[in-house]
């Protein structure tokens, strides 16, 4: 029976066994179904039973190029990794000391916890813990951060540290809740790095996740008013429904910077959000904002990208990149999301079995039948795929 000294259980409601199912990393795009001891909360630490979690674009660059996780000092192929950051579920036991969380609380899970003493950390830039390299990704320096540098949510219990835990309504559903965290990143580019207030005007480049969720969190803090822009009909017709404004086509748009300025009444935003990685997406978003305006960078570009430097000093504008869901802004995403502020389940478009990983994913990467956001349930019974309704 899983009973490590000093952990709190209960295994008459929660049994948890001593070894459980995961996916491990071997060559890049292989995952292999194994089994793993499952794991024992340290102090400050929950045992999670791992309930649903999400395929993000940033695990298909871990699954097929490794960066940004780094495993062991290097590349995470063949160590043993499991993968998978956006993750929820419900605490099933309590590490030593630990009386914040009550077993059976539903929880969403954030990916970082800071090592809690380097510059960053004290500033509550947990997502940049750094200590000048020497605590990333250093588990006895308390840095974790699952999917990237320890064990991520590709299995069935994975243990986090109190700090990353947002607990999520009775009402919220499994999938729903593996969307807090997306949320949060969304809140955290507009309100902690842009200082987003009501009244702005945002442009949010890339109907993905986050760009859509981007769209959704914007128009709840009254930003006015909030233009989309991407190459997919069918999901800025999404960012409609969550809140745009205005959407623009850039396939059928000849300068997409005149139009998001003639949408804001011949003028240039405050605030742009790209979140497409296109090559050409950083250079149109400084042109897009007015003078004094910001940008945020929220999609990992996989090549160089020219950017008119001069632009960007004549007009005082200010550039920002992000990592993560810093400053506890998943919390007020959360907030938001319990309120009905917005549907976040309108980009939720598939789940599949934890068995059915490897299906899931294809799905994500290929855009099978234009999925956006696809889910594993580790406690669906059937392999095959359910679309959302």
């Amino acid at each position: 029976m899983y009973a490590p000294p000093g952990v709190k259980t209960n295994h008459n409601e929660f049994p948890i066994p001593e070894r459980m199912r995961a996916w491990v990393l071997g060559a890049p795009g292989e995952l292999a179904m194994t089994t793993k001891p499952t794991p024992v909360p340290r102090r400050a630490e929950v045992l999670v039973r791992v309930d649903a979690v999400a395929i993000c674009a940033t695990d298909l660059d871990v699954i097929y190029h490794g960066p940004p996780a780094l495993i062991q000092g290097g590349l995470p192929f063949n160590k043993n990794f499991t993968p998978g950051h956006e993750y929820m579920g419900t605490v099933v036991a309590l590490g030593p000391g630990v009386d914040e969380y009550r077993i059976g609380q539903r929880v969403a899970v954030e990916i970082h916890a800071g090592c809690g003493q380097c510059k960053r950390c004290r500033e509550g830039m947990y997502t940049s813990c750094h200590n000048y390299g020497l605590n990333y990704g250093e588990v006895d320096k308390g840095h974790r951060a699952n999917g990237f540098t320890t064990d991520g949510g590709f299995c069935d219990y994975q243990v986090n540290n109190i700090n990353t835990l947002v607990a999520i309504s009775d009402t919220m559903s499994d999938e729903e809740g593996t969307l807090v965290v997306t949320a949060g990143t969304a809140m955290y580019a507009l309100t902690e790095l842009g200082g987003l207030v009501a009244g702005e005007s945002v442009c949010v480049t890339g109907p993905g996740p986050i760009g859509l969720l981007t769209v959704a969190v914007a128009k709840a803090l009254g930003a006015q008013p909030v233009i989309l822009t991407g190459t997919r009909d069918n999901r800025l017709e999404i960012g409609k429904k969550l809140g745009a404004d205005h959407v623009v086509n850039i396939r059928r748009t000849p300068d997409v910077v005149a139009e998001v300025r003639r949408l804001n009444g011949g003028k240039g935003v405050d605030y742009v959000v790209e979140c497409s990685a296109a090559s050409g997406a950083v250079n149109d978003a400084v042109h897009m904002v007015n003078r004094g305006g910001r940008v945020c960078l929220a999609a990992f570009a996989h090549e160089e990208v020219p950017v008119d430097v001069a632009h960007i000093v004549r007009n005082n504008i200010y550039l920002y990149g992000i990592r993560g869901e810093g400053r506890s802004a998943t919390h007020r995403a959360e907030a938001f999301m319990r309120q009905k502020r917005f549907d976040a389940t309108l980009i939720h478009t598939h789940t599949f079995s934890l068995d059915d990983l490897p299906t899931a994913i294809r799905y994500a990467k290929d855009r099978v039948e234009d999925a956006i956001k696809v889910v594993v349930k580790t406690r669906l019974n059937t392999a095959s795929k359910v679309a959302a309704e």
